[in-house]
């Protein structure tokens, strides 16, 4: 006589069978909850531990088990593995807080040549003087254990980052200066848009330029050609690793925030004759009526006397400009330009010769002028507002 059918009750809520189903279908969840998540729904449509089980590819013993977890602490509970006593744990928290305490201190104290721990200096370092310090259970202190003792708090003494002092003292001023010539831009678009509805497009009054330089391009040539793609070769560009230097580039760029035409020039150097060179270009590329404002950051040949002297030089009101704070490049709008170009043309570039290097850089900017993008900084605007 065949035995009876065994039928663990298990209830589901609705909201317990949809999540089950997300489970079941996810794609990161651990495997083990994929697995049981298939169980509960395979059970619940068909309650038997055999079919359960043989659909699955278990044994009726894991469903079993999987069931009785999901009567005693829920559904959801019985995704995870049922706790395991272990053994007690032989290092103590007060020697935990003695760990601790030595990585937050630096190595060179203790005469190491190190400026930062390494997991294997501390380890040694805290089995050597564990007995004397009265921690007789760090007397044998594993790299392993260190990680997981030092990985628990949320101070990391034993890693290093790097951050920024703010040396500026007029740093929000300043700030608050760049952001409201960004603010400017916005009430001039708004300002010439009503006004084309109107009448016909007339010179603008003020050209606000986003203005920055980005020294040391590097021209770099092959010392052997690129391979193409060739099947059961190589499935990409083959590059030999060895180049040549041909000496370095330095691109001085301004994007004019009213119309997105962006004014560059390409040198071997970015000196104040350099820039007086490039404010003659603006000074050429716009009327004579119209005041130009540029966004540029502490650089000194924008504040040099060869600068100034040619400034000084010119009608009152052609030129202002804005400086950004001191470790403030971020503000200046041009910097994401530049970002741009060194990911898209810059990236893997190979050239000839040096003079190829400005061809393709300025060749790029031709481009990007014939279609112009204007840019905006619409949060930092909202912000000022």
């Amino acid at each position: 006589m065949a035995a009876p059918r065994r039928v663990i009750e298990v209830s589901f809520s609705e909201k317990e069978l949809s999540d089950l189903a997300c489970v079941s279908r996810s794609r990161t969840e651990p495997a083990n909850h994929v697995q049981r998540a298939c169980i509960l729904l395979t059970y619940r449509e068909k309650p038997s531990l055999y079919a359960t089980g043989r659909a699955i590819g278990v044994t009726h013993q894991t469903v079993e088990r999987c069931l009785r977890r999901a009567r005693k602490f829920g559904v959801m509970a019985a995704l995870d593995d049922s706790p395991r006593p272990g053994r007690e744990p032989t290092i103590t928290s007060q020697a935990r807080t003695f760990v601790v305490d030595l990585a937050c201190r630096k190595p060179k104290d203790f005469g190491y040549p190190h400026e930062v721990w390494t997991t294997r200096l501390l380890a040694e370092h805290v089995r050597e003087r564990a007995v004397a310090a009265g921690y007789a259970c760090l007397a044998r202190l594993a790299q392993g254990t260190l990680c997981k003792i030092l990985a628990a708090p949320e101070v990391k003494p034993h890693k290093l980052r790097y951050y920024l002092e703010r040396r500026d003292p007029d740093f929000d001023a300043k700030m608050a200066e760049v952001v409201s010539v960004y603010r400017e831009v916005e009430q001039l678009k708004q300002a010439a848009k009503a006004r084309s509805e109107e009448t016909p497009a007339q010179t603008p009054a003020v050209a606000i330029i986003s203005y920055d330089e980005e020294p040391g391009i590097q021209a770099l040539a092959n010392k052997a050609p690129d391979l193409p793609p060739k099947p059961m070769r190589h499935r990409t560009v083959a590059r030999d690793h060895e180049y040549v230097r041909l000496g370095t580039q330095s691109l001085l760029a301004g994007i004019d925030l009213m119309t997105g035409v962006v004014h560059a020039s390409v040198e071997r150097r970015h000196r104040s004759r350099e820039f007086v060179k490039f404010l003659k270009k603006l000074d050429a590329a716009h009327p004579p009526a119209t005041a130009i404002k540029l966004i540029l950051d502490n650089h000194s040949a924008h504040k040099s006397k060869e600068t100034m002297a040619w400034l000084a030089q010119q009608p009152k009101g052609r030129f202002t400009l804005v400086y950004t704070p001191k470790h403030g490049s971020w503000l200046n709008l041009v910097e994401g330009f530049f970002s741009k170009l060194a990911r898209s043309v810059l990236r893997h570039i190979r050239v000839a010769s040096l003079p190829e290097l400005g061809q393709r850089i300025l060749a790029e900017i031709d481009r990007i002028n014939r279609r112009p993008v204007v840019h905006t900084w619409k949060w930092r605007i909202a912000e000022a507002k």
